[in-house]
C-alpha cells in the first residue's frame, strides 16, 4: 500500500523551534530569516531533509514560505492553502499572510521600519525571486543577504539526503535516445553562442538522460545537478551510490557521473558563456560562477520545452496508462456505490482506491497523496486526510476525490466529485456549472500561439454567470512517468507559454464553499492538431484529445442547465468510457459502468 494519510502524531514545532531560530538570527546579526518550501532543485515536492518550512511551522502545503523577525513570523500562503495554514500553524506565534496579495517586501518594510538585514539561503532562492524582492524593497534599508541556512544549524535530527536508485527509462516509451536528446540540445547551445548550460531541475535530468529516480515521494525523478556541454556531453553530479552497473551502462561514456561535492569546482572550470535559467537556478550557482569570472547568459532551461512536447511514443504510452488507471478507478467507483451511506470514512476511501490501483499489478507509486475530502474538508483544494482530520461520509456530503498513479508508461491524475446519499439542488447546480467549464475546455478549438491565460476564462464562464469562481488555475502540465505537476505550460491566468502539440495538461475547474463542500472534475488532455472546418478560413487549429476515462456522476448533474451540444459531448464521452474500459473490467463492474453511463 502507498499510504497517503498521516497519523495523529504532530511533530514538535512552533514556539521552541521558533525561539531557537531567533537565537541563531541574533548570533548571526540578522534582523530576519526567510524559510521557503523549496529545495535546491525548486521542485514542488521536497525530500524530508528539505521540509524546513513544515519542521518550523507545522504547515505541510506544497507552496509558501515563512519570514521570521525578532517579534513577528509571517507564513505566506496562496488561496489554495489559507484554511489549511490557519489549521496547522500555531497562530499565537505565526501569522498566516495572504500571498501574493501581500508582498514579502511590503510586509518586511512594515515590520522593519528602521531597516535591517534579512538572511536567506542562496541554494533555495532563484535570481528571479531575489531580484524581484530587492527591487520592491528599494532604498528602504531592508536588505536581503545570503547566508548559511540557519534552520539546518538548529535541526538536530534532520534526515539525511535521499539515496534513491537511478534506473534507465526504456527508450520505446521515451521515443528518443538520450544521445539524440543531448546532441539536439547541444546544437541549440552552439546556435545561441553558448558553451554549456547548468541544469538543476530534477525532471530535466530525468527527461534528458532517460532515467528515473526515487529521491522524492510520488515523483520518480533523481535529485542532482548537471552541466550540459555544447558537444552533447553531460557531467552529472549525484551520489555515485545511486548508480548500479545497469544505470552506468545506460548513461555511457559521454555522461560522466561525479559526487555532488565536485559541482562547485566544475563550475569554476567552465568557460562561458554558460546558460542559466533565472527562474530555476539557485542563486548560489550564479555567485559561484561570478566569483570564478565565468561569463553567464540568461536563458531558459534547454530541456523545458522539448520535455513538454511529448513524443508520439510518450503519448501512446500515457494513453495505455490512463486506460489501465481508468479501469481501476471504475472498480473503485462501483465498490463505492455499493457501500451503505454513513459506513465509510475518508481513510477507508483512500485505502480502497489505492487497493484498486495496486490490483492492476502495474502500479509503481501513487502520483501524489490522494485527496479525499468530504463535506467541509472538500472545500480545501489540497486537503490531505490524517487520522486527526478523518471524518465519516454522511448523507448529503459531497466527496472530492483527486488521485493518480505512477506507471512505467505514464502518470495519471483524475478528480471525481461523488455524492453521498442525496445531493442538494444548490450543489447539483454548482457541480453542473463546473462540468460545463470542463466540457468547454475539452471541446475547444483555438488558433496556434495562444497560451493558458487566453483559455482559462472559458472554464469559468458558467460559474461567473452565477457569481461563483475558484481560486486555483484550471490546469497544470503533467509528465510521463515523471512529475504530476510539470511546466512550463498551464491553463491559468498566469499561463504565458503558448500551447504546442504534445503538451499534456489537466483540465480541472472547481468550486469551493468554505466550511460546507467542494467540487472539482478533472481529466487530463493533450494538445493535438484539429482539421479545418469546411466553411472556416482554412487554417488548422489546435484542440485537445481527452486521455482520462471514467464516468462523471450523473446524480450531480442538473441536465436542464446543459446545452444540447454539452449533453452530446457527455453522451459521447460516456460511450467512449464503455468502449475503452469495458473489456478491462470485472463482470460486475462492467454491468455497473453500463448502467451509470446510460443516463443524461
Amino acid at each position: 500500500m502507498f499510504q497517503s494519510f498521516t497519523e495523529t502524531a504532530r511533530p514538535e514545532q512552533g514556539p521552541p523551534r521558533l525561539a531557537r531560530l531567533r537565537a541563531a538570527m541574533q548570533t548571526a546579526g540578522l534582523a530576519g530569516f526567510l524559510v521557503p518550501r523549496a529545495d535546491a532543485h525548486q521542485g514542488e515536492y521536497v525530500a524530508p531533509c528539505d521540509a524546513r518550512l513544515q519542521w518550523l511551522t507545522g504547515f505541510s502545503g506544497s507552496a509558501g514560505f515563512c519570514a521570521v523577525l525578532a517579534d513577528a513570523a509571517g507564513v505566506f500562503v496562496d488561496s489554495r492553502y489559507r484554511v489549511q495554514a490557519r489549521a496547522q500553524v500555531d497562530t499565537a506565534h505565526f501569522t498566516p499572510i495572504d500571498w501574493p496579495e501581500t508582498r514579502l517586501a511590503d510586509w518586511l518594510i512594515a515590520h522593519l521600519p528602521e531597516g535591517g538585514d534579512v538572511g536567506f539561503d542562496p541554494w533555495l532562492y532563484t535570481p528571479e525571486q531575489i531580484e524581484t524582492a530587492r527591487a520592491a524593497l528599494g532604498q528602504t534599508g531592508v536588505r536581503l543577504v545570503p547566508c548559511d541556512n540557519l534552520i539546518d544549524t538548529i535541526w538536530p535530527d534532520r534526515p539525511a539526503p535521499p539515496q534513491g536508485a537511478i534506473t534507465p527509462w526504456p527508450e520505446h516509451y521515451a521515443g528518443q535516445s538520450h544521445a539524440d536528446k543531448r546532441a539536439t540540445l547541444g546544437q541549440g547551445l552552439r546556435d545561441a553562442g553558448q558553451t554549456s548550460a547548468v541544469l538543476t531541475l530534477a525532471d530535466s535530468l530525468a527527461w534528458l538522460l532517460n532515467i528515473r529516480g526515487a529521491d522524492i515521494p510520488r515523483n520518480p525523478v533523481p535529485q542532482g545537478f548537471a552541466i550540459l556541454h555544447e558537444d552533447g556531453r553531460v557531467a552529472l553530479f549525484t551520489d555515485p551510490a545511486k548508480l548500479d552497473d545497469t544505470a552506468s551502462a545506460h548513461l555511457g561514456d559521454t555522461v560522466a557521473p561525479a559526487p555532488p561535492k565536485d559541482f562547485g569546482p566544475a563550475l569554476d572550470a567552465l568557460t562561458g558563456p554558460v546558460r542559466l535559467d533565472r527562474e530555476s537556478v539557485p542563486l548560489w550557482v550564479v555567485h559561484r560562477l561570478e566569483a570564478a569570472g565565468v561569463e553567464t547568459a540568461w536563458g531558459s532551461d534547454p530541456c523545458i520545452l522539448p520535455k513538454a512536447r511529448k513524443t508520439a511514443a510518450e503519448i501512446a504510452a500515457t494513453r495505455a496508462a490512463h486506460l489501465r488507471d481508468g479501469a481501476a478507478v471504475c472498480e473503485f467507483l462501483a465498490w463505492f456505490d455499493d457501500q451503505p451511506t454513513g459506513t465509510l470514512t475518508e481513510i477507508d476511501v483512500v485505502r480502497q482506491l489505492e487497493t484498486c490501483r495496486a490490483a492492476t499489478g502495474a502500479l509503481l507509486d501513487i502520483s501524489f497523496d490522494t485527496i479525499a475530502g468530504s463535506g467541509p474538508n472538500g472545500a480545501l483544494p489540497h486537503y490531505r486526510v490524517s487520522e486527526a482530520s478523518n471524518r465519516r461520509l454522511l448523507d448529503g456530503d459531497l466527496l472530492v476525490l483527486d488521485s493518480g498513479g505512477q506507471y512505467i508508461d505514464g502518470t495519471t491524475d483524475i478528480t471525481r466529485t461523488l455524492p453521498v446519499g442525496s445531493p442538494r439542488e444548490a450543489e447539483r447546480a454548482a457541480f453542473t456549472r463546473v462540468l460545463q467549464g470542463m466540457i468547454a475546455i475539452s471541446r475547444l478549438r483555438f488558433p496556434r500561439g495562444l497560451a493558458g491565460r487566453d483559455l482559462d476564462a472559458l472554464a469559468r464562464y458558467h460559474l461567473w454567470l452565477a457569481d461563483l469562481d475558484y481560486g486555483h488555475g484550471t490546469g497544470h502540465g503533467v509528465g510521463v512517468y515523471s512529475c504530476v505537476h510539470e511546466g512550463p505550460q498551464r491553463l491559468s491566468r498566469t499561463g504565458t507559454v503558448p500551447l504546442e502539440l504534445g503538451m499534456i495538461l489537466s483540465n480541472e475547474p472547481g468550486y469551493y464553499r468554505e466550511g460546507a463542500f467542494g467540487i472539482r472534475i478533472e481529466n487530463l488532455i493533450v494538445v493535438e492538431e484539429i482539421a479545418p472546418l469546411p466553411h472556416g478560413d482554412g487554417a488548422t487549429h489546435l484542440g485537445f484529445e481527452t486521455l482520462t476515462f471514467a464516468p462523471i456522476d450523473h446524480r450531480l448533474i442538473d441536465t436542464a442547465l446543459l446545452s444540447t451540444s454539452e449533453r452530446d459531448w457527455l453522451k459521447t464521452y460516456h460511450a467512449t468510457c464503455r468502449d475503452k474500459l469495458g473489456p478491462l473490467l470485472s463482470p460486475s463492474t462492467r454491468l455497473w459502468l453500463e448502467k451509470v453511463t446510460q443516463t443524461c
